[in-house]
């Protein structure tokens, strides 16, 4: 494949996109011309004739309830351009001479391992590539992924984006239902799976669950099944084919072809904690210049942060690890396709942080060398868990493990607490490397606000100290607000609603088969002003830094004042017994709401009654924020129900104090919180609340 040029292009950005972002040093620098220069880190095919076109959302007319109806909004990155995804992330790094370069070590969680370089990645990729080919699939087709956290599984999303197919990965934990959810909504012609996977200390069947999810779908011709277990599996002839033998069957070889700019890439579904999960399309061109940029300043790549180039040195001095799993938007971006494009070698591991140790993490960081490690805030209070909040000498994880080679630590997925954060740096960090607490969602395709590494390094007379628990500012090439229900600016410290209002390329385009719920979900609000909601809620200090607190739905009201359940959270795992806290409103017939938190406790706790537990909490949370976000119900319990991004499923606590329904449990990655829980407090669905 042969780069193009990405001169000659032409800037085509609709009058009511966002106005320009300040740079770097307070200068104007036009956020059209800044992803237009980062498109340069990809390898072209064909220069694009339009830089950006958006169309903001217009009212064209009137439903019939009254309402006003609007369009749906246009947004397109690099428009005539041609590409190819997996050649941008594989067969130019060969090409480039780096083929013996690692490009992933894997784990498995039994303890096998398995090295593929990039030329041994290339020759994989090219023989799934001509295997997908061989059982009909084409450009444009939807390819569902139901594996672990394994070597195939980098290996058949990078295949089908280089024929053209578009792929959506899910968790390998998922139920039947929920797997059949997403094969049937994207009609998907083929669905790979394993015959099992290794999940806490055993192996798991899934191809039942599989043959569930496609039964009696026409639309799905081929079961591609990976062997990972060995187990007997119930086997369709005609329809199940063996990985193994698909590839043994394929040349190494395959040319891949470019797409346009705006050929769908994947699509990736939320977490359906509320109605049916959406499914985001995310095309090629956009989403891969903003992942291989952010990806590249955030993990500390480039010499100053708006470059275009990296440093080479760091390229070659960088192992990464996200830990995320695979199906992930976090893994899409900052565990298959950033790390690819820019050349890095990573670590994928498919086990759980526990199995069959505690410090299974530690061991892995010592082992490959790690220097980037970015995880969720959820595995960092495991760590704490495990090891304590303040670990003796000779307890420390550094002093049984040698991570001296952490250059920079991270977190995602909800804000993380400042205990958590200080921990991390602490005792992961060596005290002394940069934190980046990133925020960002699936809707955006990467991350938004983060603080910048160079900044991230601690010192007490730092002009620009870091702040726990804050994300501070948005990126180069994107900006945002904190603004009230009208889209007036908050004042300084007050909470408002978080809107992007200089979205990248790397934005989804719509949900997949529904663009009116893509409308009615972001833009319906503040469409018309180009804005972006996010559903999140923040607010903007003094400075101008901005923290995140969490979904806005995630409100208790009580007596008219509302409270973030991240903060009382916060104020809760600041406390020495507390590790973890998931805090939900419950009705009071007085107040509206009133405060309920399950907390999981410490070692040291461990033995302390329930009335000394809830007295002493509630005096916590009253002094670190006020008599106002007393719990009025504090329950210790052994985990918090969470999905697989770490975010707390707040619904389900508030369901099962009260009694009522559960709602949708099929996003979670620890079903049997919920069982536990219901145990605890006496819930009449405990002996079916498994997912």
């Amino acid at each position: 494949m042969t780069a193009g040029t990405t001169t000659a292009t032409t800037t085509q950005a609709d009058a009511a996109d966002p106005a320009p972002t300040a740079g770097p040093g307070g200068a104007a620098e036009d956020r059209v011309a800044f992803w237009e220069r980062q498109a340069g880190r990809l390898d072209w095919v064909r220069p694009w004739d339009t830089t950006h076109t958006f169309a903001p959302p217009q009212r064209i007319g009137t439903h019939d309830d009254g309402s006003a109806q609007y369009s749906v909004p246009r947004i397109e990155w690099f428009s005539g351009g041609q590409l190819n995804a997996a050649y941008n992330c594989v067969d130019r790094h060969v090409e480039a001479g780096n083929g013996d370069k690692p490009a992933l070590h894997f784990e498995g969680e039994p303890g096998d391992r398995r090295t593929l370089t990039y030329r041994d990645l290339q020759e994989e990729v090219s023989r799934a590539a001509n295997a997908l080919t061989a059982l009909g699939i084409t450009a444009g087709d939807r390819v569902v992924v139901y594996l672990p956290v394994i070597p195939e599984t980098v290996v058949i999303t990078l295949a089908c984006a280089r024929i053209g197919a578009v792929h959506s990965l899910v968790f390998g934990g998922f139920s039947a239902d929920a797997l059949r959810f997403r094969v049937e909504d994207t009609g998907a012609k083929l669905l790979v799976t394993s015959d099992g996977q290794f999940r806490r200390g055993r192996a798991v069947p899934v191809k039942e669950a599989a043959d569930h999810a496609v039964a009696g779908l026409d639309h799905v011709e081929h079961v591609l099944v990976v062997e990972r277990t060995g187990d007997d599996i119930p086997w369709t002839e005609g329809r199940d084919v063996r990985w193994a033998d698909a590839l043994a069957q394929a040349s190494p070889h395959h040319e891949p072809q470019p797409f346009d700019a705006e050929h769908p890439l994947f699509l990736i579904y939320t977490s359906g904690t509320t109605g049916r999960p959406k499914g985001l399309l995310h095309t090629t061109g956009g989403y891969l210049t903003q992942t291989a940029y952010t990806h590249a300043l955030l993990f500390d790549l480039v010499a100053e942060e708006t470059d275009a180039v990296n440093d080479p040195q760091k390229v070659a001095d960088t192992v990464h690890w996200c830990t995320a799993d695979l199906a992930w938007v976090t893994a899409h971006t900052y565990e298959i396709y950033g790390p690819l494009l820019n050349g890095v070698t990573q670590v994928i591991f498919e086990g759980t942080p526990q199995q069959p140790h505690p410090g299974r993490h530690f061991e892995i960081i010592e082992r490959y060398g790690v220097t980037t490690y970015y995880t969720a805030p959820t595995l960092v209070r495991s760590h704490m868990g495990a090891f304590g909040s303040q670990p003796q000498p000779g307890e420390r994880p550094a002093d049984r493990w040698d991570l001296s080679s952490i250059r920079l630590v991270g977190t995602v997925g909800e804000s993380v607490n400042p205990e958590a954060w200080t921990w991390l740096r602490r005792e992961v960090g060596g005290g002394t490397a940069p934190v980046i607490d990133t925020w960002w969602q699936s809707e955006t395709g990467s991350c938004i606000l983060s603080p910048r590494p160079r900044d991230a390094v601690w010192a007490e007379d730092a002009p620009h100290a870091p702040k726990p628990g804050c994300a501070t500012r948005p990126l180069p090439g994107l900006n945002v607000r904190v603004v009230d229900e009208d889209g007036a600016d908050t004042p300084t410290g007050e909470q408002g609603l978080l809107v992007v209002d200089g979205l990248g390329p790397s934005a989804a385009r719509t949900v997949w088969g529904d663009p009116q719920r893509y409308l009615d979900s972001y833009w319906a609000h503040f469409g018309e002003r180009g804005w972006f909601l996010s559903g999140d809620g923040a607010r903007r200090d003094s400075d101008g830094d901005i923290t995140v607190l969490g979904r806005v739905d995630d409100v208790i009201n009580v007596s008219g004042h509302r409270l973030s359940t991240i903060e009382i959270e916060s104020a809760l795992v600041s406390h020495p017994w507390v590790v973890e806290a998931g805090t939900a409103p419950t009705h009071d017939a007085l107040t509206g709401h009133a405060v309920l938190s399950f907390v999981v406790l410490d070692r040291a706790a461990a033995d302390v009654d329930a009335t000394r537990l809830r007295d002493t909490l509630r005096a916590h949370v009253s002094q670190r924020i006020g008599p106002i976000a007393k719990p009025a119900h504090v329950i210790a319990v052994p985990e918090v129900p969470k999905t697989r991004s770490g975010k707390i499923m707040r619904r389900l606590l508030t369901q099962l104090f009260e009694h009522t329904t559960l709602g949708d449990t099929t996003s979670l990655t620890n079903a049997h919180a919920v069982e536990e829980i219901a145990g605890i407090v006496g819930h009449p669905q405990a002996a079916g609340a498994r997912s």
